[in-house]
C-alpha cells in the first residue's frame, strides 16, 4: 500500500529536512516532489511528478543523480523504478527496465583467430588488473599505510615490499585519514624510497574523513551508484589509472555486510569500474571477530570472499599468544583466482614504512628447513598419539595450518611447515593414508614405520 504525504507536520525533523532538500534539488528543473511511505514505513523515497504525467519514486539520498534530467528519460538500472500512471490511485507496480549491456553472446569458435590475451597484473600473483582485490587487516595493523606504499610504488614504478609493480597512475581515496595524515605518511614513504614529491604527479589523493563517503545508496530494494561513485568514475576516465585504492569498506558500503545480494552488487559496481578503466581496484576492509580468531581475515557475508578475485590479509606475528616483535607483520594471499594461494611476505615497520624482511642465505635456509622438518615430525607424532588427524590439503585443518597454531610450533610458520611437509613426503618419511567407504574417503598424514 502506498500512502502519499502532503502534510509534514506529523513527521520528524529528519524527514522534514529530506523533504526540503528533495524540493530544492528539483526546483531548478521545474519538477514537484513529495515524500511517501510504503505500508506506512518511511524508506527515504521521494515522488517526482514528472513532465510525462507519471509520479516517479526515487531515493532521496540519490536525487543528485537525476538533477536536471527530464523524468521521461529516466533510466534506473539496475534498481527497480516504481511509477504511478496518471489518474491511477492504485499502488505502483515494480517495473525493472532492461539495463543497457555491452556484453553479447558469441561463439567460442570465433576465438580461434584471436591471440590469447596475457594475464595482466599490477603485482604478480597478488593484485590482478581489471578486477577487485579485497585487502583486509585488523585496525592498527597498518593496511592503510601498506596500501599507500603500493600507491606510491605504482605511481613511481618502484618496488613494493620487495615485489615489482607495474607503473601507472593511481587514485587513492581515504575515508579514514585526513589530509595532514596522508601528507605525513606520504612524506615517510618518499624519504624511505629516496623519492621526491615531483615523482608523484601520477598519484591523486582524496581524503573523505568526516564526509559522506558512500559509493552507493541503499533503496531497500537494491543499491544504486552514488554521486561520489559517478565522480570517481569520471575522474578515472580523465586520469586512466592503473590502480584505484578505496579505504575502507565500512565507510563506502551502505547496506548490511551480511546481505549477500547487495554485497555482490556492490562488488559488481567496483568490478565494472575496474573493467571499464582497465585498472586494479583495491578495497580495504576490517575482518570480523570470527575472521580474526580463525586467521582467515573474512568479514560479514561469505559473498565478500566469493565475489572478489583476490584477497590479501595483513596480520601481526603472534606465537603462543605472545607478540615478540610488535613491528613485525605478515601479508598472506588468502584467495587468488589467477595465482597461487598461501604465499606470505614477512615485513617489519621501520621509520614510518613497512620493509620486506631480508631473504635467508643458503646456509640459513638449510638450517631453518631442517628445524621445520624436525618440528613437523614432532607435532605429527603428538597428533597421531592423541587420535587427531591432519591432512595435506589446503585449508584451516591442514597439517601446516594446524601445526603453525600449536603451542609447540617453536616459532615455525605455516609456509615453513608447508615446505617441510613436501620435503618429508618426497623423502618417504611421511605419507598420505586413506580410509572410509568409496563415497566418503578421508585422507590423513602418518609417519612411515
Amino acid at each position: 500500500m502506498m500512502d502519499h504525504v502532503n502534510n509534514h507536520n506529523s513527521r520528524d525533523a529528519a524527514a522534514d529536512y529530506r523533504a526540503a532538500r528533495a524540493r530544492s534539488e528539483l526546483a531548478a528543473v521545474g519538477m514537484q516532489c513529495r515524500l511517501g511511505t510504503i505500508g506506512g514505513v518511511d524508506h527515504g523515497m521521494a515522488f517526482i511528478d514528472g513532465k510525462d504525467g507519471y509520479a516517479h519514486m526515487v531515493p532521496l539520498e540519490g536525487l543528485q543523480v537525476w538533477r536536471g534530467r527530464d523524468p521521461s528519460t529516466f533510466d534506473f538500472p539496475p534498481s527497480p523504478e516504481y511509477i504511478i500512471p496518471p489518474g491511477n490511485g492504485r499502488s505502483p507496480a515494480p517495473i525493472i527496465p532492461a539495463p543497457a549491456r555491452a556484453s553479447r553472446f558469441y561463439s567460442a569458435a570465433s576465438l580461434k583467430a584471436k591471440a590469447v590475451p596475457p594475464r595482466e597484473w599490477l603485482v604478480l600473483d597478488l593484485v590482478p588488473q581489471k578486477t577487485v582485490t579485497l585487502f583486509s587487516g585488523d585496525g592498527g595493523t597498518g593496511k592503510s599505510l601498506l596500501a599507500l606504499q603500493l600507491a606510491v610504488a605504482t605511481a613511481t614504478g618502484s618496488a613494493w615490499v620487495g615485489r615489482s609493480v607495474a607503473k601507472g597512475g593511481v587514485i587513492y581515496i581515504s575515508a579514514e585519514d585526513d589530509d595532514d595524515e596522508l601528507h605525513r605518511r606520504t612524506d615517510d614513504i618518499l624519504q624511505a624510497g629516496g623519492l621526491g614529491y615531483d615523482d608523484l604527479d601520477g598519484l591523486t589523493l582524496r581524503s573523505l574523513a568526516g564526509e559522506d563517503a558512500l559509493l552507493a545508496v541503499d533503496t531497500q530494494m537494491a543499491l544504486i551508484k552514488s554521486t561520489l561513485f559517478e565522480e570517481l568514475d569520471a575522474r578515472a576516465a580523465l586520469e586512466n589509472p592503473a590502480l584505484i585504492v578505496i579505504d575502507t569498506l565500512a565507510d563506502v558500503y551502505p547496506a548490511n555486510e551480511n546481505d549477500r545480494a547487495k554485497v555482490r552488487q556492490f562488488v559488481g559496481f567496483l568490478r565494472g569500474l575496474a573493467i571499464k578503466h582497465r585498472c586494479a581496484v583495491m578495497l580495504l576492509a576490517h575482518p570480523s571477530l570470527s575472521g580474526l580468531n580463525s586467521g582467515t581475515g573474512t568479514s560479514g557475508s561469505t559473498a565478500w570472499n566469493n565475489s572478489v578475485r583476490s584477497r590479501l590479509y595483513l596480520e601481526r606475528v603472534v606465537q603462543d599468544g605472545q607478540e615478540a616483535n610488535p613491528d613485525a607483520r605478515v601479508l598472506t594471499t588468502k584467495k587468488a583466482n589467477y595465482g597461487p594461494t598461501g604465499g606470505e611476505i614477512a615485513m617489519t615497520w621501520r621509520d614510518g614504512v613497512f620493509v620486506a624482511d631480508q631473504a635467508e642465505t643458503g646456509l640459513d635456509r638449510m638450517a631453518s628447513g631442517a628445524k621445520a622438518e624436525r618440528v613437523f615430525l614432532k607435532l605429527l607424532r603428538i597428533f597421531n598419539e592423541q587420535g587427531q588427524r591432519v591432512n595435506a590439503k589446503n585449508g584451516p585443518s591442514s597439517a601446516p595450518s594446524t601445526f603453525a597454531r600449536h603451542p609447540e610450533a617453536e616459532g615455525i610458520r605455516k609456509t615453513a611447515f608447508q615446505t617441510a611437509m613436501q620435503v618429508l613426503l618426497g623423502k618417504g618419511v611421511i605419507k598420505i593414508a586413506e580410509e572410509g567407504p568409496p563415497s566418503r574417503r578421508v585422507s590423513y598424514l602418518i609417519e612411515v614405520e
